[in-house]
């Protein structure tokens, strides 16, 4: 979410732009479906900025989340180094008209027919529920509840500190005391953190008694325990769940005018398996062992290609 801090980017010096004049981007990750604000990062929209938020974000989660961005190419970077390749990560991203438009409002409100793409990154998620519309609908809240980020007003921020802060401070109180239109508690409520909705003079209180604290430690990531049919794997190892099949054509089912069936050899006798403990049924994919080779035969013998040991007729060779 784009703001800025005393003045346009496009007037600042270097090194305004380092103190923190100038452009400030707001990056937010946003959990749903209960709309609790997990991390936020203020900075330049660059790939450092990019790399601290995702390193926060993975510090404050302990199961391993399917997570939809915009097309941000630094997004990728940073989600790979922090969560790994193996993330289910996808990108939504709107391609505008190169047209542009030219009416009163063209600046600040994009065509209302954008030509959205969504493709995969690292895993394998739903593109169907890949979105990011929540999460605009959410900065569009934040617009209204922060005063120094709206436009054409003089109430931006005139100090990068006091900006965070403000940041912060609306965060936590949407977190607490904030119920959303779809919703009938708060997001904090929603995730188990508190079981009533702060008001105001608790949530003053609570602000003014805590006290610093370290910033969190990535703790490793927990398996998602997907949606649907799936089977859990032993130790850990995450999860088994039925996909789709590829489309291809059906086998012709027997009395349909299909051949009859070739006869069929003797399999050979399979290898005792023991059955898991697990009473749904399920099997250990884990207990699987190779079977024992067969003992061959000296070099030099004669084998039957049908298996069987039959004297050919009229003396005739083998």
């Amino acid at each position: 979410m784009w703001s800025y801090v005393a003045k346009k980017q496009a007037r600042c010096t270097p090194d305004e732009s380092a103190a923190g004049l100038g452009e400030a981007y707001n990056f937010v990750g946003l959990g749903m479906p209960s709309r609790f604000v997990i991390a936020w990062k203020v900075g330049k929209r660059d790939g450092a900025t990019c790399d601290a938020f995702a390193e926060d974000l993975r510090a404050r989660l302990v199961t391993m989340p399917a997570m939809t961005s915009d097309g941000f190419a630094p997004y990728i970077g940073a989600i790979g180094k922090h969560f790994g390749f193996g993330a289910d990560y996808a990108q939504t991203v709107k391609h505008y008209t190169s047209g542009g438009r030219r009416d009163d409002d063209h600046r600040y409100e994009p065509p209302r027919d954008p030509f959205v793409t969504k493709h995969v990154v690292f895993g394998a998620p739903s593109l169907d529920a890949a979105t990011t519309a929540h999460l605009e609908r959410h900065n569009g809240t934040m617009r209204h509840l922060i005063g120094r980020m709206r436009r054409l007003v003089y109430a931006f921020s005139k100090k990068p500190e006091n900006h965070r802060a403000a940041l912060a401070l609306t965060y936590t109180y949407y977190n607490f005391c904030w119920i959303p239109r779809t919703m009938r508690v708060t997001p904090a409520m929603a995730i188990g953190v508190t079981d009533h909705v702060y008001d105001l003079p608790e949530f003053m209180d609570a602000l003014l008694s805590a006290q610093p604290c370290e910033r969190p430690t990535a703790q490793p990531l927990a398996p998602r325990v997907p949606q649907g049919t799936a089977r859990p794997l032993p130790n850990g190892r995450g999860f088994l769940r039925v996909v789709p099949g590829s489309g291809g054509p059906a086998a012709p089912s027997p009395g349909q005018g299909s051949p009859p069936p070739a006869p069929v050899a003797p399999a050979a006798p399979a290898v005792a398996v023991q059955p898991s403990a697990d009473p749904s049924g399920q099997l250990d994919l884990l207990s699987w062992r190779p079977r024992p080779r067969p003992v061959m035969p000296p070099a030099g013998t004669q084998l039957s290609l049908f298996g069987l040991d039959i004297d050919p007729p009229n003396g005739g060779a083998d």
